[in-house]
């Protein structure tokens, strides 16, 4: 068996996993956990990346001896360096205001339909290239020679080595998803200067050795590799779902939910951008057609906002409340940011016509009712739309803890969901790098080990299918 470090950074909190993994046996392990805490400023929202840094240094030093690392996070944030390889301040969170307004400046010269036409990512208005817009005319980007994204920053502080892994740069939207190449045309009229990024990686690519200063500071013993994977969380994600042959739907839960369909080539028609669906890239040049759901923000935010009750005990008063009483789009904008979530779903409720929620237990069956909707709403678009039938859904990530969601979701899509693995972002990364190393065979191969060796959950859809076609009508009815 051969050891592997995983660095799994998500929007709350990272964390370093320690994979062992041998022909036949695949154990998972935490070696840290630390928080990730974003810091507003007087200039916006940031990350605290050195944070996170010194979060990689700790979780390297308890993991001890590895025999690769490898990094994967959240998408279309980035760091910026100067000439001499400086970080030129903490990147600006995705959920900051700077790209309010920016897009229809980059639909003056490149319009939305032929926008999607060319790189087939959903419109998300903190998408790298309206980042990078809103970012035009600032001293700091004028003094940029080099954009990492966040996990090829901390690889480039790793090694010394600096890249720009494919499937995190797919979710720029400037990437050419038919040819798994930069979209030339589209960053040229934008003004964009791909000379910025760092040449492209693909998952198993070798990303550098660790430095001799952090072999000192970690305590481990050279030469460490660090192994390029998906470095976008939910590719690593995607590439550990345990499903078997091509006939299956995911969900991968957690502050997000991706929900979605792998396919061989992406799906570039105007109905597909009109669904705001999105086409970005996986293990092996495959595509992950999914929509983003807002996810369990919703919950997070509320749960903060009320003083971080007993999350159990949330769950148990949801399950006595009648289902389908209030729902509310769980993709609106109104509930991107941060801040009086409690409220804005009651104004959201309100304004519909719906029941307003009064007690803790009914925002949250509301919020679990309206992501298994979502859910329903996205796994039956991408099947009409990628022509494309599924028998089975697979949720992995955070959620699937939340027992009450899984079996809502297979309620709401009419189907089964096998719920599983929870920590689905660190074994993707574990075993691309396995397999990069020669200890386990194709993507087929990676998944049977994973069905073998994790604990999976089946739930069987039950209830009123009439139920969930009323309330999503309801809901469309709603919708201005």
């Amino acid at each position: 068996m051969k050891s592997y470090a995983a660095v799994d950074l998500g929007a709350s909190s990272g964390r370093v996993m320690v994979g062992r993994v041998g022909p036949d046996s695949l154990e998972l392990s935490e070696a840290h956990r630390f928080p990730n805490r974003p810091v507003r400023v007087p200039e916006g929202l940031r990350w605290d990346v050195l944070g996170l840094y010194a979060g990689v240094l700790d979780g390297l030093r308890a993991a001890g001896r590895v025999d690769s690392v490898g990094i994967d996070s959240w998408a279309v944030d980035y760091g910026l360096l100067d000439a001499d390889g400086a970080l030129l301040g903490n990147p600006v969170h995705y959920r900051d205001a700077r790209t309010e307004g920016v897009a229809e400046k980059v639909w003056a010269s490149v319009p939305p339909e032929e926008l999607y036409a060319a790189t087939g990512i959903q419109y998300a208005p903190f998408n790298t290239l309206y980042q990078l817009t809103a970012a035009r005319s600032t001293a700091q980007l004028a003094a940029a020679r080099r954009l990492l994204l966040i996990p090829d920053l901390l690889t480039y502080w790793l090694t010394g080595e600096q890249g720009t892994e494919l499937t995190n740069a797919s979710t720029t939207q400037l990437v050419d998803p038919r040819t798994r190449d930069w979209s030339y045309d589209v960053a040229a009229r934008l003004g964009i200067d791909l000379e910025l990024f760092a040449p492209l990686r693909r998952p198993g690519d070798p990303a550098g050795v660790l430095r001799a200063e952090v072999l000192e500071e970690t305590g481990l013993r050279g030469p460490v590799p660090v192994t390029a994977v998906g470095s976008h969380d939910t590719a690593s994600a995607v590439a550990a779902v345990p499903a078997v042959g091509e006939r299956f739907a995911y969900i991968c839960t957690g502050t997000w939910s991706l929900a979605g369909l792998e396919l061989d080539e992406p799906v570039l028609t105007e109905e597909s951008r009109a669904a705001n669906f999105t086409n970005e890239l996986g293990l092996d040049g495959t595509v992950r057609y999914l929509r983003n759901i807002m996810g369990l923000w919703l919950l997070q935010e509320c749960v903060r906002a009320w003083g971080d009750p007993d999350l159990g005990e949330l769950l148990r008063e949801a399950a006595e409340v009648p289902a389908l009483r209030s729902v509310v789009d769980a993709q609106a904008a109104a509930f991107l940011a941060p801040g009086r979530m409690p409220e804005r779903i009651a104004e959201a409720c309100r304004a519909s016509g719906q029941p307003v929620p009064e007690t803790r237990g009914e925002f949250t069956r509301c919020i679990l009712d309206s992501l298994a909707l979502a859910h329903r709403r996205a796994i039956g678009e991408a099947q009409r739309l990628a022509d494309h039938p599924v028998d089975v859904v697979h949720i992995v990530g955070g959620g699937t803890r939340n027992a009450l969601l899984c079996r809502l979701t297979a309620d709401a899509c009419g189907l089964p969901v096998v719920a599983g693995p929870t920590e689905a972002a660190a074994l993707g990364n574990v075993l691309v790098q396995a397999r990069a190393h020669g200890l386990v065979g194709d993507r087929a191969g990676m998944r049977r080990l994973i069905a073998r060796t994790q604990p999976l959950t089946r739930y069987e859809p039950s209830g009123d299918a009439a139920a969930w076609r009323a309330a999503e009508a309801r809901l469309a009815g709603a919708a201005p």
